[in-house]
C-alpha cells in the first residue's frame, strides 16, 4: 500500500515516525479534550483571581470594623457568588470567542488573560462595600 500526500508518494522513511506531518506541511490538530480542559482551567483561574482581588475589599464588611459595629454579612451570600461567577464567565467567554474565531490556543489564552486583568481592575475600582456612617465622637 502506498500512501500519497500532496500528490507525492510518501517515502518509507517518513511513515512510522510521525515526522511526515512536518515534512509535508500538515500541522497536527489540537484535540478537543485539551481545548475543553484549558477552557475549564481558564474559568477556574479567573474565578480564583477575582476572589483573591475581591477579598481584601470585603474584609471590612465581614469583620465589622471598630468593635464590629458595621458588620454586613450579605457580602458573603450576595457578592461572593457574583464575583466568583463573573470571574469565571468573563475569561471563559473571551476564551471561547477567540478560539472559535482565530483557532489559536495562544491567542485565546492571551485574550482570556487580558479580559481577566481588565475585569479585576474594573471590579476593584468600581465595587466598594457599604460602610455604615461612623459615630461622631
Amino acid at each position: 500500500m502506498r500512501l500519497i500526500v500532496g500528490g507525492r508518494p510518501l517515502s518509507h522513511r517518513w511513515r512510522g515516525t510521525g515526522n511526515w506531518e512536518r515534512h509535508c506541511g500538515v500541522r497536527p490538530v489540537v484535540k478537543e479534550e485539551i481545548k475543553g480542559l484549558a477552557g475549564f482551567l481558564v474559568a477556574c483561574l479567573g474565578a480564583v483571581a477575582a476572589l483573591l482581588a475581591w477579598a481584601p475589599l470585603a474584609r471590612v464588611s465581614v469583620e465589622g470594623g471598630f468593635e464590629g459595629i458595621s458588620r454586613d454579612l450579605s457580602v458573603l451570600y450576595v457578592d461572593l457568588p457574583l464575583v466568583a461567577m463573573g470571574g469565571a464567565a468573563v475569561p471563559l467567554a473571551f476564551w471561547l470567542v477567540t478560539l472559535r474565531r482565530f483557532h489559536r490556543l495562544w491567542l485565546a489564552a492571551l485574550a482570556a488573560a487580558t479580559a481577566t486583568a481588565l475585569g479585576i481592575w474594573g471590579l476593584t475600582s468600581w465595587w466598594v462595600p457599604y460602610q455604615a456612617p461612623g459615630f461622631g465622637y
